[in-house]
């Protein structure tokens, strides 16, 4: 009489095994279907490819826009945690969560323990300075057609960079100024800068503003932007579809400035991303 009740419960157990099995093939077809490119670390972006049959993704619960064809970006902040959750949920509701670990970079960091912080700002500054960064925080709200995200950026000009992405001063009283959220990249007034990459622009500035001087904004789709301050001149319009490699502007030293350059800054989602790692490392100057 022992013998049947074993028996069943051998069946039940090969059973289980067989229904285990199946489902992490399903588990390992997901995670080898989530993939992407590009550096996970501070200041970095990559782009990526969700499985099939997601419907979701989030990179620590907030929402992640995923293309028609499953494509996705995320950037990094300078500033960003080293440890991230990246989930992906699937219409039959089942989820993958793949930890991200941040790696965390070091920057040029410049201590002046006998020099104080630049005063505040003067009346004039206090007066003018909220209109100017609610015009760009309207602009950055626009929502737009671009799809130059899915492209390998280019640089926009090339030149010695004489300002890092990150680099920060240190004062006195250990006083930390704001760090620099782009690439500078000094070459004469006048010189022509090139979109890096396709996009619409965003916001152009019709008068040179206290810091950014003459400011150009271009959305290139999925929450990726890209900031030219300091021009001289900007040869296109908030409206216009630019294409890679379309001349939009060209080198000045407008707004708080002590010599001509280009500053490019990169933000995704309000995250402040390093060029030199969009768009790779600096080419050899050929104009």
């Amino acid at each position: 009489m022992r013998w049947p009740g074993r028996l069943a419960a051998a069946l039940l157990g090969l059973a289980a095994v067989a229904a285990a099995v199946p489902a992490q093939q399903d588990l390992r077809a997901s995670e080898a279907g989530l993939r992407w490119t590009g550096e996970v670390t501070q200041g970095g972006l990559i782009k990526g490819q969700v499985p099939a049959g997601a419907s979701t993704l989030t990179l620590d619960d907030k929402p992640v826009t995923i293309a028609a064809d499953g494509r996705f970006i995320i950037g990094f902040d300078r500033d960003a945690p080293t440890a991230a959750t990246l989930t992906v949920t699937f219409a039959d509701g089942h989820r993958l969560v793949r930890p991200l670990t941040i790696a965390a970079r070091g920057w040029n960091i410049s201590r002046l323990p006998t020099l104080a912080k630049t005063p505040l700002p003067d009346a004039e500054f206090a007066r003018i300075r909220p209109a100017e960064q609610a015009q760009i925080e309207a602009a950055r709200r626009t929502v737009t057609d671009a799809a130059g995200w899915r492209q390998a950026f280019s640089w926009p000009l090339t030149g010695r960079i004489s300002t890092l992405f990150g680099s920060q001063r240190i004062y006195a009283n250990g006083e930390a100024g704001s760090y620099h959220s782009g690439i500078d990249i000094a070459r004469p007034t006048g010189t022509v800068v090139l979109a890096p990459a396709d996009g619409v622009v965003i916001f152009a500035a019709d008068h040179p503003f206290t810091l950014e001087g003459n400011l150009l904004l271009v959305d290139h789709g999925m929450g990726l932007e890209s900031a030219f301050l300091h021009l001289s001149r900007i040869d296109v319009r908030a409206g216009d579809h630019v294409r890679q490699g379309q001349p939009i502007g060209l080198v000045g030293m407008t707004g708080r400035a002590t010599g001509p350059h280009l500053h490019w800054g990169l933000r995704w989602r309000g995250a402040r991303l390093d060029p030199l790692l969009v768009a790779g490392a600096m080419p050899v100057a050929t104009r």
